[in-house]
């Protein structure tokens, strides 16, 4: 099975598809836009592929500050999410720390015969259920007692003081020594979870072997994956015969394509179960990652996340599952689907990062979630889940621009509305069409990524209230415009003789805990009463009051300015 699959198509001039987006020296603004939402035309469920997370550090799960996060999501969210941490079969002592975490369950007697303590695994699947939420069980790494003796050869053990060995380097990464014991591993987890949360709660669990095998994940070989997945599921089902089993969770890049045609042939050759296909995006990987220059020093490089990088590996991945019939309307899950990477890099590592802080990052989810629908819509329709690899860190400094819903002292940073506005979508979608969207039929590579649009995503609920997310953004986070754009929504085909009509919006001065921090003086030591002043203005926020509006045969008529980058919700509920 080849593991590689080098791939020009859709490449920019250099033959590459660009890492991320260059800022451009001369960006072209929108300064008006029409956007037409028709009530009457249904276009079938609109799939919340946006309620679904993930992070590395998964001992950061119970601790007090997690669980708060995941009761919060629970709250506003109509729907659990599926949570996704890595490392749970790793070894370790349950300390967490930036990219690094352990579940500890796996382990040896002296003649080898397994046990297993389930201790930091109940912790951390018992703050995700008792927030409300689904857990993505994603079956990794390989625990120490399972690592094979080569391995030590690839990462010699130093003596040091630090936590970490050779273990903690890289030798998770190898296959296990034992696929048999393996396969006990993944059996005795089933069967623990089923008897602690109930055959109802976990069936709604959804199990993945590994993550980015392509990659420096797995340190074997392809065949070597595809066997210990055959494994792994008929493990799996063995305790559950329901399970929703699936992978291989590849990156976007060229080696992730080939390896999961690999896969899918392996699957489609040897009768393994196979429920749905897993794979990733991202959208930059800036040049140079990380920088080692003064406090406050500018970027080398001005770069921003690419739309159109995500939607084009998206776009590949999919047409991978469509060369294999029997896959080709499996649901697809893109348990890592993020605007940059890694999540634990900030705007200290390099100023580019500054984007997770700001009321840009909103708005780009806002965008990358109705395009993704956009292009499922022009495959089978079976993007189930699009994760946000998102938690929150210990020890940061407040808005230290890594990828996360919260920053030191508890504050939420803009991106966690952009999820309350979508947790606001009613259960169908309906025509919204923009005269100055950017529509997404050619995906080659952009240097200056996906320009400035004004588009829109509609919904209508069980009730008739129609929802109309709208947004103002260029994937250049640098392009400014002092000027709003005139933005008039014309709503059609509605049932009531009059609607309140709410604007809610994310801005640079609305629903932004960032913009009120840096007002203060970006205070790093903050009292009581400048924290009190800064969660105050955490939440969505309005534009304006909420107001009655009568429609006249059907039609209504609202207008709006939106700055860039910015994203409404303009809600209007039938009276």
């Amino acid at each position: 099975m080849a593991n590689t699959t080098r791939s020009t198509e859709h490449a920019g001039a250099n033959r590459a598809h660009p890492k991320a987006a260059r800022s451009d020296p001369d960006p072209r603004h929108v300064r008006g836009a029409e956007v037409r939402i028709d009530a009457s035309s249904p276009l079938g469920e609109l799939a919340p592929i946006w309620a679904s997370m993930g992070y590395d550090e998964i001992n950061y799960t119970y601790r007090p500050d997690g669980k708060r996060l995941l009761r919060s999501i629970g709250e506003f969210s109509p729907r659990p999410f599926h949570v996704r941490p890595h490392y749970m079969f790793c070894s370790g002592s349950g300390w967490g720390q930036p990219h690094w975490g352990n579940g500890n369950v796996y382990h040896e007697d002296a003649d080898g015969n397994p046990h297993y303590d389930f201790t930091l695994l109940d912790q951390t699947y018992d703050a995700i259920v008792g927030a409300g939420h689904h857990v993505l069980v994603e079956l990794g790494f390989t625990p120490k007692d399972l690592v094979p003796e080569k391995a030590y050869d690839v990462f010699p053990v130093i003596p040091s003081p630090t936590v970490y060995s050779a273990y903690e380097q890289g030798l998770w990464s190898f296959p296990p020594k034992d696929y048999g014991k393996w396969a006990g591993l993944c059996a005795a987890t089933a069967e623990h979870v089923l008897e602690r949360y109930g055959a109802e709660e976990v069936s709604n669990w959804v199990w993945e072997l590994w993550n980015e095998p392509d990659i420096f994940y797995w340190r074997g070989t392809p065949e070597q994956y595809c066997e210990l997945y055959t494994v792994t599921a008929e493990a799996i089902r063995s305790v559950l015969p329901q399970a929703r089993v699936g992978g291989p969770s590849v990156t976007g890049g060229d080696d992730g394509a080939g390896f999961l045609r690999g896969f899918l042939e392996h699957c489609s050759r040897t009768g393994t179960p196979l429920d749905y296909v897993s794979f990733h995006t991202k959208g930059s990987a800036f040049t140079p990652w990380r920088t080692y220059g003064p406090m406050g020093a500018p970027p080398p490089v001005r770069e921003s996340p690419s739309a159109v990088k995500m939607l084009f590996e998206v776009d590949r991945l999919l047409s991978v599952m469509g060369e294999f019939p029997e896959y080709a309307d499996l649901p697809a899950i893109i348990d890592e689907c993020d605007a940059g990477v890694p999540a634990h890099h900030s705007a200290y590592d390099n100023p580019n990062f500054r984007f997770q802080n700001t009321e840009y990052y909103p708005v780009f989810q806002a965008k990358l979630m109705k395009k993704l629908l956009d292009l499922s819509g022009r495959h089978r329709d079976n993007i189930e889940q699009a994760t946000t690899w998102s938690f929150y860190f210990e020890g940061e400094r407040y808005f230290e621009g890594t990828r996360s819903w919260t920053t030191q002292g508890g504050i939420e940073k803009p991106l966690m509305n952009a999820y309350r506005l979508f947790a606001k979508l009613g259960e169908r979608r309906i025509g919204a069409e923009s005269d100055a969207a950017w529509p997404i039929d050619d995906l080659s590579g952009r240097e200056h990524g996906m320009p400035e649009e004004v588009d829109a995503l509609a919904s209508i609920a069980e009730d008739g209230t129609v929802a109309a997310l709208v947004w103002r953004h260029g994937d250049d986070q640098y392009a400014a415009d002092a000027e709003t754009a005139a933005t008039a929504l014309g709503f059609t085909g509605l049932a009531a003789p009059a609607y309140t009509v709410t604007e809610y919006r994310i801005d640079a001065e609305h629903s932004n805990a960032h913009t009120v921090w840096e007002g203060l003086g970006s205070p790093q030591d903050p009292d009581a009463e400048t924290l009190a002043t800064i969660h105050a203005r955490q939440g969505l926020e309005t534009v304006g009051e909420p107001r009655l509006v009568e429609a006249s045969e059907g039609g209504l008529r609202y207008e709006t300015r939106l700055p860039l980058p910015s994203v409404s919700l303009v809600v209007l509920e039938p009276r």
